[in-house]
């Protein structure tokens, strides 16, 4: 039996709805972050497949969708591995997750997107100085283990 694949606007409502409750590190909605990524994506030239696994890119390792619920949804294969090879594991080192991501068809593209927003000044700003330097330093080594130019 085939299963008929969410629409991008059924997805973006999961997403929405998963992570109602939660907020980003300057207190703002966490679906501002996930537009904000989606859209990169689709400026970035990014498919429906990229675009989708954007809505979700958080959603495993934030714990507000589980693995059973992504493997069970009406999603394709690649949007599935994508949101996967996004999901950091306890314990991971930063090398093996940027291996992951490098590897996983699609995956760089929605991470450049998602780098792109936490690092944009005017959200770092609002952040203490240690917390901005911090956040600063680690989006720029994930940067360069990607592969991806100095943003």
């Amino acid at each position: 039996m085939t299963q008929t694949l969410l629409t991008l606007a059924e997805v973006e409502a999961l997403a929405r709805e998963a992570h109602a409750a939660q907020t980003d590190k300057a207190g703002r909605p966490y679906a501002e972050h996930l537009q904000a990524v989606a859209e990169g994506v689709r400026e970035r030239g990014g498919d429906d497949e990229q675009i989708a696994a954007a809505w979700l890119h958080d959603a495993v390792e934030d714990d507000a969708l589980s693995t059973d619920w992504l493997r069970e949804a009406a999603l394709t294969r690649r949007t599935k591995d994508i949101v996967l090879a996004l999901t950091k594991r306890e314990g991971e080192p930063p090398e093996s997750y940027a291996r992951r991501i490098r590897t996983t068809s699609g995956a760089l593209l929605v991470k450049a997107s998602d780098l792109a927003h936490n690092a944009d000044p005017a959200r770092l700003a609002v952040l203490d100085e240690h917390t901005r330097a911090r956040l600063t330093k680690k989006y720029a080594t994930m940067r360069a283990l990607l592969g991806l130019p100095p943003s």
